[in-house]
């Protein structure tokens, strides 16, 4: 059976997993999660990729992100994607594939999820039993939107800026939302939308998606997308990720 198409769309925002091939490594150390942090800093900036939230783990990595093109993800992650697959296979003597094929991704609705979803990313370490909380891992994004960590990196999502008026109301306002787990049916709905290639959201938005791209966003649907009209449209210095 042919593989679903991925769906991308100018500013709406998607939810991105990518891993290491067979679950192995792809940081053995905190130097090579600078390195790819530097590189997708300037990978998203010259594609025009705005990222909300991100997590770097031992054998994958977790973005939230909304590019302002609709090749802007595809092209940013497989500029990353070579360019790590280099540097890693050089500095540790290596051959042939690292990742785990393409990356996944879905569409995330941004009015009920988008937040959801930046909680679900900056928690994998505390989940993974990593840290007790998420302050105490260095590589994500929450201690820049939950801290107010300068960041060259981290781009806020407008539903994260309207979380108060200034930046000190915002980051109490964003640390209240973790003091509830998030339940583990919603984990489980990030999680299969994600690697299903599907949409995150209700079903109005879904409907919106299918709409624009012509191609089924939820489970069950199988097929060719539907006929669209033509009108449809290794630098070694610090840096704050």
């Amino acid at each position: 059976m042919a593989r679903r198409r991925r769906i991308s769309h100018p500013g709406i925002a998607q939810h991105l997993i990518q891993r290491g091939n067979n679950r192995q490594v792809c940081f053995a150390n905190e130097q090579d999660m600078l390195i790819y942090g530097q590189w997708l800093r300037d990978y998203s900036a010259e594609y025009g990729v705005a990222i909300h939230a991100w997590v770097f783990m031992t054998n994958h990595v977790h973005l939230l992100a909304t590019p302002d093109g609709i090749n802007s993800i595809g092209l940013m992650m497989q500029a990353l994607g070579r360019q790590y697959v280099r540097y890693f296979n050089g500095r540790y003597r290596r051959t042939g594939t690292l990742w785990e094929g393409r990356y996944r991704s879905c569409l995330v609705d941004s009015a009920e999820y988008l937040l959801q979803c930046q909680r679900y990313i900056e928690m994998n370490p505390v989940r993974a039993s990593m840290v007790a909380a998420p302050h105490d891992y260095r590589w994500s994004s929450y201690r820049t939107n939950a801290h107010g960590k300068p960041s060259q990196l981290v781009r806020p999502h407008p539903l994260y800026q309207q979380l108060g008026s200034t930046p000190e109301d915002r980051q109490v306002a964003y640390r209240a939302l973790f003091a509830e787990q998030l339940p583990a049916e919603l984990i489980e709905e990030i999680s299969q939308a994600t690697l299903s290639g599907l949409a995150l959201g209700n079903e109005r938005f879904k409907s919106q998606i299918e709409s624009l791209t012509g191609q089924s966003v939820q489970p069950g649907k199988t097929g060719r997308p539907a006929r669209q009209s033509k009108a449809s449209g290794t630098d070694q210095r610090f840096i704050l990720l």
